[in-house]
């Protein structure tokens, strides 16, 4: 899951503007239908709709990135993912553009960014070096990198029951990883790394939201991307053809635009009907992995996602059912 997805601001005043929400009598009549049947659908079923189209939106965007990195460098996937992701947050400031730039916390933004892109490299890495399902089931490992982090590092009591699941979440990953046996992957390492960068991001956009609107967290999120993907992406760049390049904004596109229906849909219902939707984008990976590149997990990879993936949801689920502290 996305760390904007896991972490909603309910700031009215940040409603973001898209270019679909512009006003035009010929747009008016073609949505008009549209709208009235979305306006006659239960609130809780539109959370489900946009929750699953959005994960499968990101799940189509992965399997283009590992499509491409037959061919293409991830750094130079990644840099394209980040800068079309800019150029779509630059026009939700078109009417300002110095906005972003009056932030008093530049090296909150900063550090957001830094773990923000490292965990977005660890993740297009897996993507094209290992098997789609696998380098998803990876991803969601964010939550069990929470416990040791708010035991160490916030002096939080997580409790045994919690402690004992994230354990058992590692285990997983170990079971991705095989450390002792001749079929050790340290791919599966560097998707890990990805959760414990993703958990970093967790906490450094609870810590920007107290002072910080979303528009502006987007904005140095994007920007810190696609500066810290170019770099390496410099380096490593193949030209891509016409095709490649189209795939590329796609890509971005795609990105930007499954993270934004996860997230609205997300803040339309209860969290425990959900929130396993998003998870659900490991099956949709499965398929994908099988149709478009012949992928057949093993057991060691069902059994290493099994356990990643139901120790996540259990911690997720957990801790928002968690009482909120009286004011």
């Amino acid at each position: 899951m996305s760390p904007i997805a896991c972490d909603r601001h309910s700031n009215k005043d940040d409603k973001l503007e898209t270019p679909l929400q512009l006003s035009s009598p010929l747009l008016t009549r073609l949505r008009a239908p549209l709208d009235a049947r979305w306006a006659a659908m239960p609130t809780l079923a539109r959370g489900v709709f946009l929750v699953s189209l959005g994960s499968f939106g990101l799940v189509l965007m992965a399997a283009l990135a590992k499509f491409l990195g037959s061919r293409l460098p991830p750094f130079e996937i990644l840099f394209f993912r980040s800068f079309v992701g800019l150029v779509c947050v630059i026009w939700v400031f078109r009417n300002d553009l110095m906005e972003p730039l009056r932030t008093r916390r530049p090296g909150a933004h900063f550090f957001r960014g830094i773990v923000g892109a490292g965990g977005n490299a660890c993740f297009f890495w897996t993507i094209t070096h290992m098997m789609l399902a696998d380098s998803l089931a990876l991803q969601f490992s964010r939550p069990l990198w929470m416990i040791p982090m708010a035991l160490c590092f916030l002096s939080e009591v997580v409790g045994f029951r919690r402690a004992a699941v994230a354990g058992v979440g590692f285990l997983g990953v170990l079971l991705y990883a095989r450390p002792f046996t001749a079929g050790f992957d340290p791919n599966a390492l560097i998707g890990a790394l990805g959760g414990l960068f993703a958990a970093l991001v967790v906490v450094a956009i609870k810590n920007l939201q107290t002072t910080e609107n979303t528009k502006v967290i987007m904005f140095y999120y994007a920007f810190w991307n696609a500066f810290f993907a170019a770099l390496p992406a410099a380096f490593t760049w193949i030209m891509p053809t016409g095709t490649e390049l189209m795939l590329l904004i796609l890509i971005g596109a795609m990105g930007m635009g499954g993270q934004a229906l996860i997230t609205h849909g997300l803040g339309m219902g209860d969290a425990t009907a959900l929130v396993p939707l998003d998870y659900v984008r490991v099956v949709y990976a499965a398929v994908l992995g099988y149709f478009l590149f012949g992928e057949i997990p093993n057991s060691w990879s069902f059994a290493g996602m099994g356990l990643i993936i139901a120790a996540s949801l259990y911690l997720v689920l957990t801790e928002r059912r968690k009482p909120k502290p009286q004011s």
